[in-house]
């Protein structure tokens, strides 16, 4: 089991793989990433979206596989900083398999996610 810290929130992961899916506030297109939690932070391992435009243009290597635009980032960082725009009528999910969290539907709620600490 992983532990993940997602504001206020203790999620218990079955595993260390989480998605983050949510829509731009622009393009109103669906965005999915994939992490990894790792011991000194969290590393995104894939990502896709829907469409291209405003600001989401897909990331070096990406190719299209079933209408979506998919590459690997592999970008590590300690933890992530989100803030609702408040634009999209609602915040992120979370999801570990087939169990979601939603996260950050209050506008400009910031919710940091971040491994558990030991």
């Amino acid at each position: 089991m992983t532990c993940l810290m997602a504001g206020a929130m203790v999620l218990a992961l079955s595993g260390p793989a989480f998605s983050l899916h949510w829509t731009h506030s622009v393009e109103k297109t669906e965005w999915v990433e994939d992490w990894q939690v790792q011991p000194q932070g969290l590393r995104l391992t894939r990502a896709r979206i829907k469409g291209t435009g405003a600001g989401m243009e897909p990331g070096p290597g990406a190719v299209q596989q079933d209408g979506w635009w998919v590459w690997s980032p592999g970008t590590e960082v300690p933890a992530l900083h989100l803030a609702a725009s408040g634009s999209t009528g609602a915040g992120w999910r979370l999801c570990d398999g087939a169990t979601c969290h939603t996260l950050g539907e209050t506008p400009e709620q910031s919710i940091r996610i971040a491994p558990c600490s030991p």
